[in-house]
């Protein structure tokens, strides 16, 4: 049996017990773990960035050697290439401690909300503004994709 492209998936419905609170409460969360994730994307690029610089610095290192400040070149290589982020981490500690700490129970408290409220439904909130949005029947505003052949 084919889908009904004008119907949303039933994972994209409204339970009936509820509420358009509890819909609100947990696309509320969800959004918030959604800042969390652009912010962890941010954390994992400041890593990338660091790590960059730190092979820059390396280099720049190489360029005074060679241009004859080798004194000074020594000095910078040993007080900053290398050096910690935070006190006793480099950034590739701070991503891990991120992510088994403060993303995982983010994540895992969102996961339990939208289990208990919504029936596990993800993007519910959005699902329903996407009914209420869309021009019903029209082609480009259908509510699923259609089916594959």
């Amino acid at each position: 049996m084919m889908a009904d492209p004008e119907q949303p998936a039933p994972q994209h419905r409204r339970p009936d017990r509820v509420t358009d609170a509890e819909v609100a409460a947990a696309g509320k969360l969800s959004e918030a773990l959604e800042t969390v994730e652009r912010a962890r994307g941010h954390l994992y690029g400041f890593h990338q960035l660091i790590g960059h610089a730190d092979r820059q610095l390396g280099e720049a290192v190489e360029a005074l050697r060679a241009a004859g400040h080798r004194g000074l070149a020594d000095r910078l290589e040993e007080e900053l290439v290398g050096r910690n982020v935070l006190r006793g981490r480099w950034t590739f500690q701070v991503v891990e401690e991120f992510d088994d700490g403060y993303w995982t129970e983010f994540r895992d408290w969102e996961r339990e909300v939208r289990e208990a409220v919504l029936d596990g439904r993800r993007h519910l909130y959005e699902a329903l503004m996407k009914e209420a949005r869309r021009t019903h029947g029209r082609p480009g505003h259908e509510s699923t994709p259609p089916e594959e052949a």
